[in-house]
């Protein structure tokens, strides 16, 4: 076999993965890339996209799909849409009154936003995925209705028990909200946008500033996502037509008590009536009322019902085919649905992946074809949760995890910094792209705005690493968005980008979500559109043409010890609170109110901790330091040799495997469809990533013996991972050799 020089070096003296002549051919394709994505077209794009309300099941949603699917024919991709068949319930009773007030539950329209006005076909604020209900009660304050909440709850010996809860919106995910509450006896729950946390604090006002008003509504999902995201009735199957369904009595992720999100405006005389205790200081909003936490004296009553209809969800999907490895799939996806017309949340980020296909488009008219397959989706459903991303996930699941090398997504988008989050195999890729990407503002790389930042703003671990590492940390992925299905069940390495932290943002998931809103406030000018387009584009093409993959195992290795260190740190942490409880409970030591009508209990003691064994999961670190070192080895001695094309192929089909070696078919304790031991969706946060979540949550629930068994298993996942480093690193000298 003759060996190929030029074209298959997998060492990168100038970028990760390429040989130095093949930088310099990536880097004159990437110019031209970088030329192309125009923010006059993405506002262009914005405007029709986000004309009329298109939420899932409606006229708008198909006709946008049909469009996107155009536009990706138009620039020479092989497209179509795939549809399938999920549970999408809408309101048709909501009320929520107590004595003689009764809650408007209407976002109006406002004069100046010509968009928001379109009622007919707005979808009214509501949670999806509540039960049926219609329950009368007394009305307690739950803060944000966490856990800890529920603790300060106790100590005032009040009980939820047979009540209606109401929680502000933020510091959790909202499912998470009527799941506690149903967990600890309440029989509905109400849901408000506190001014506090979105509103008149921060800014003025929507039309005259970008804040929430008082009449404004979070619309939004409460399906269980910590169990599984997707159509409720179809778990780890494709939604077709014809596929087998649950009943819905049996659908676990479905919420448990009915749930209904409401303004500030009609939050206000319900939060006036509470009595009881004066609330804890750390639980008072910004409204001008003495906050309580109750009970009221009268009853609410709050009574909901819903059309549970099977509704069409149409995926976009647009495929270039590779000319040399064509089955190694890079995806890379935004969602085109919204709650109402959607403009920041979801068309920003669909309008710069859009720039990003015309303009990969583009390149491959002129004569250049990608070295590997590269699959763009435009994802309907996702609001509801992630339904045509997880549908077309699991009905393709096979062909995913033996061809994927890469899932980059992308939601909304606005101004400011670059967030980055994903696999942290991937981490000194995302940076390699980030200081090549020119902030639109300062004019300097979007890497450098970021690593400001951090030096200035960030935590304390943030300005340490911002100062001494070479690469910025990206974060950890949990749920939220597309990319929970391809990461936390498949196990395929991913990313999820976007620029924010300069816009105040409070229209999220309203009627106010619009192309005037985000034409007025946002990325106004649409330029950190092209921001995102140039950043994630870069990055497909790199994963696209790179001689070898541009995984890097010794920044999994170092985020590991970082998260082990974190677990080991809360073992101590809990000992040293149940120490210090026992201690104050035998001194009698509490301040118990402040108050005499409304006395607290002291909190009860707390199991002293048992030490845990982590001894197998600080050999399995030990294990793939090695190996990843071994690793980068190899990749550096390979500089410059030749390499065998059909040698290398068959390496980068390999390690595309690399991240599934970190899941395991029995998932997570309580949900099985989590896969990944190393990153899921919090079971009490929601979105929020908990990282060596086994672990973790069974210390933060003091189920020690559970975690001890979770230490065996992700110290397992983590051998199994340094093997396969190992055995690719053997792979890689092997080809070096030939």
């Amino acid at each position: 076999m003759v060996p190929v020089v030029s074209a298959q070096q997998p060492v990168a003296s100038t970028l990760l993965g390429f040989s130095a002549g093949n930088a310099k051919n990536e880097l004159d394709l990437e110019k031209r890339f970088l030329a192309i994505p125009d923010p006059e077209r993405m506002r262009v794009s914005m405007q029709l996209l986000s004309a009329r309300p298109h939420h899932v099941g409606s006229p708008y949603d198909k006709q946008n799909a049909e469009w996107i699917l155009a536009q990706y024919k138009q620039w020479g991709w092989d497209a179509h849409i795939e549809t399938f068949q999920v549970l999408f319930p809408t309101p048709k009773t909501r009320v929520v009154e107590m004595g003689a007030f009764r809650a408007k539950l209407q976002e109006p329209a406002v004069a100046s936003d010509p968009t928001s006005n379109q009622r007919d076909e707005q979808l009214p604020s509501y949670n999806a995925y509540s039960p049926d209900g219609d329950v009368t009660a007394p009305l307690i304050y739950v803060n944000y209705g966490l856990a800890e909440d529920y603790e300060q709850l106790a100590r005032y010996g009040i009980s939820v028990k047979g009540a209606i809860v109401i929680a502000r919106y933020g510091h959790s995910w909202r499912g998470i909200k009527p799941k506690l509450a149903a967990e600890h006896g309440a029989i509905g729950c109400i849901i408000y946008s506190d001014p506090a946390d979105d509103g008149y604090t921060y800014d003025d006002v929507f039309p005259k500033g970008p804040m929430r008003p008082s009449e404004g509504v979070q619309r939004g999902s409460v399906l269980d996502a910590p169990l599984y995201p997707g159509d409720p009735l179809t778990p780890g199957i494709g939604a077709t037509a014809d596929a087998k369904r649950l009943k819905r009595e049996d659908a676990q992720s479905l919420a448990k008590i009915p749930v209904l999100p409401i303004s500030y405006g009609d939050a206000q005389p319900l939060l006036a009536a509470l009595q009881g205790p004066v609330a804890p200081e750390n639980w008072r909003g910004a409204l001008p009322l003495t906050y309580r936490i109750g009970p009221t004296a009268e009853k609410v009553h709050l009574e909901l019902a819903f059309n549970w209809d099977l509704k069409p969800v149409y995926d976009v999907i647009a495929t270039m085919r590779g000319s040399e490895e064509p089955d190694v799939w890079i995806l890379r996806a935004n969602h085109h649905d919204g709650w109402v017309n959607g403009a920041d949340d979801p068309i920003s980020g669909q309008v710069a992946l859009l720039e990003e296909a015309r303009a990969i488009g583009q390149l491959a008219a002129s004569g250049w074809k990608p070295k590997r397959t590269i699959i763009y989706c435009s994802w309907d459903g996702e609001e509801p949760m992630l339904l045509g991303s997880t549908e077309w996930a699991e009905q393709h699941a096979e062909e995913l995890r033996e061809h994927a090398a890469v899932y980059i997504n992308s939601d909304g988008n606005e101004r400011g910094y670059l967030s980055a989050q994903g696999s942290h195999s991937l981490e000194p890729l995302v940076n390699e792209v980030a200081r090549g990407i020119a902030d639109p503002e300062t004019k300097a790389s979007v890497w450098q705005r970021l690593q400001a930042y951090e030096l200035l703003h960030g935590t304390a671990d943030e300005r340490k690493d911002a100062a001494s590492r070479s690469d910025l940390r990206i974060g950890a992925l949990g749920s939220g968005s597309d990319f929970a299905a391809f990461l936390d069940h498949l196990g395929i390495a991913s990313l999820d980008l976007g620029y924010s932290g300069e816009d105040d943002e409070g229209v999220y998931h309203s009627i106010y979500d619009d192309f005037y809103w985000y034409t007025h406030f946002a990325d106004t000018t649409f330029v950190y559109g092209r921001a995102l387009a140039q950043t994630n584009g870069t990055l497909v093409l790199r994963m696209a043409e790179s001689d070898l993959l541009p995984y890097d195992f010794a920044a999994l290795a170092d985020t590991l010890h970082v998260y082990a260190t974190e677990v080991k740190a809360l073992l101590e942490t809990l000992r040293t609170e149940a120490k210090e409880r026992q201690a104050a409970l035998s001194l009698n030591a509490y301040v118990l109110t402040n108050d005499p009508k409304h006395p607290m209990v002291a909190p009860p003691s707390l199991e002293t901790p048992p030490f845990l064994n982590f001894a197998p999961l600080d050999n399995a670190l030990a294990s793939l330091d090695k190996a990843s070192g071994d690793y980068a080895k190899a990749r550096s001695d390979a500089s410059g040799k030749a390499l065998f094309s059909a040698s290398l192929k068959a390496l980068n089909a390999q390690l595309t495997q690399a991240e599934r070696q970190l899941t395991s078919p029995q998932g997570l304790p309580r949900r099985p469809w989590m896969e990944h031991l190393i990153y899921a969706p919090g079971w009490y946060t929601g979105y929020g990533a908990k990282t060596l979540p086994g672990i973790r949550e069974a210390i933060e629930e003091r189920r020690y013996a559970d975690a001890d068994a979770q230490i065996v298993l992700v110290a397992q996942a983590i051998e199994n991972e340094a093997r396969f480093v190992e055995l690719l690193t053997g792979e890689l000298k092997a080809v070096a050799r030939q």
